[in-house]
Formats: C-alpha cells, sequence, structure tokens
C-alpha cells in the first residue's frame, strides 16, 4: 500500500464524497449484514469456531462500512480517526475470536465439515465481490485502504474456511477448525494493526510543524 503526501491531500475530501464509493459501500454493507446472519447461525448449527470467527469479521466489517459511510467526504482528521476506531475494533476482535477458540479446542467438540464447506464456499463468493467492488479505492486515505484490508483479508480467512472444512471431513477431527480460526484472529490482529498504523501516519500529517527553539 502506497504511503507519501498523496494520503493527505487536500483533494481527499471531495474524492471521498464520490458517490461511486458511497454506493459501493452500501453494496458491500447489505452483503456483510446477510452474511453474518447465514454464518453465525451455520456456525452455532454446526459447532464450528471458524464460522463463528468468520461471522464476526461479517459483523465487524458491516460497522466499519457503516463508519466509513457516516464520514465519507468529512475533512482527514474524521476519516482518520474513524480508522482507527476500525482498526481497534478488528484488533480487539482478533482477541476474542483467540480465546473463542482456546475454549472451543478444550472442548473437543466436533464440526460439521459439510456445513463448514457449503457456507464457507458461500462467504468466499461474497467476499470476493466485495474486494473487486473495492479495489479501486485501495490506494486512498487510512479510513479507505481499513476497508480494503478488512475485505482483503475476509476473503483470506474464507478460503481457509473451506481448507478447514476438507481438514475435518478427512482427519475426524476439529483441529483443522480450530488452527483456522486462529489465522482468523491472527489476521484481525494484524490487519487491526496496519489500519491503526496508516490512520495514525494521516493525524501526524495534519499536525502543525514543532516551531525552532529562539536562540
Amino acid at each position: 500500500m502506497a504511503g507519501g503526501c498523496c494520503d493527505g491531500c487536500g483533494s481527499e475530501p471531495a474524492q471521498g464524497n464520490d458517490r461511486a464509493w458511497r454506493r459501493v459501500l452500501w453494496i458491500a454493507l447489505a452483503i456483510n449484514a446477510g452474511m453474518f446472519a447465514v454464518e453465525i447461525g451455520a456456525g452455532v448449527a454446526a459447532h464450528s469456531a471458524a464460522l463463528k470467527a468468520d461471522a464476526l469479521d461479517f459483523l465487524g466489517d458491516s460497522a466499519n462500512y457503516a463508519i466509513s459511510l457516516g464520514v465519507a467526504g468529512l475533512a482527514l482528521q474524521w476519516r482518520a480517526r474513524a480508522a482507527l476506531l476500525k482498526g481497534a475494533s478488528l484488533a480487539l476482535l482478533g482477541l476474542w475470536i483467540l480465546a473463542s477458540t482456546a475454549w472451543m479446542a478444550l472442548t473437543g467438540t466436533l464440526p460439521k465439515a459439510e456445513t463448514m464447506g457449503i457456507v464457507g464456499t458461500l462467504a468466499l463468493i461474497a467476499n470476493l465481490a466485495c474486494a473487486l467492488m473495492l479495489w479501486r479505492y485501495r490506494e486512498g486515505d487510512a479510513n479507505r485502504r481499513s476497508v480494503w484490508i478488512c475485505s482483503r483479508n475476509d476473503a483470506i480467512g474464507n478460503v481457509a474456511v473451506v481448507a478447514a472444512a476438507l481438514g475435518v471431513f478427512g482427519t475426524g477431527t476439529a483441529w483443522p477448525d480450530i488452527v483456522v480460526a486462529a489465522v482468523l484472529a491472527s489476521l484481525g490482529l494484524s490487519g487491526g494493526w496496519r489500519i491503526m498504523r496508516h490512520a495514525r501516519a494521516d493525524l501526524a500529517s495534519l499536525a502543525p510543524p514543532t516551531p525552532l527553539p529562539h536562540g
């Protein structure tokens, strides 16, 4: 992801008010909210930590898209602050998934591989559609980059969920599901950190220069 002065250019607020950008966000919001409902139900029914983790990711992205819509067109300072909030929420979500996965590892419940595979594939298609729509906006300010990072991470996570389903089916154990849930948590933590780093850089670009001492 490119840095540089373009992240803080004066033209950014006008770009943030782009109708196409807002339309893409509304579509992505609808897709993610719908997939959250599908995956959380399937995760509970299939006893799958990976599906539950992915469902929470869809919920987090729905909130992220809603925040991005709320700050689109505002000054860079507010968009960077929104990105900080999104990055922190993503990192906290990753920590929650790690704790949840550890609990499921202790209980040893075997997930349903067939449900994992079907729902994981559906989620992959949904996230690939979102990633393709957001591709052109991946080099914007921290707020836009955060949306792209979330969408990209979700597509990667869905591939892992499908692989976990195959692993559960092949081994007859819950460990592939648990390992993938841990991977999703790691993606959340790393993605959240990168979003916060870019947001801090945007805020730093707006800070007035420190005056030189006299004398």
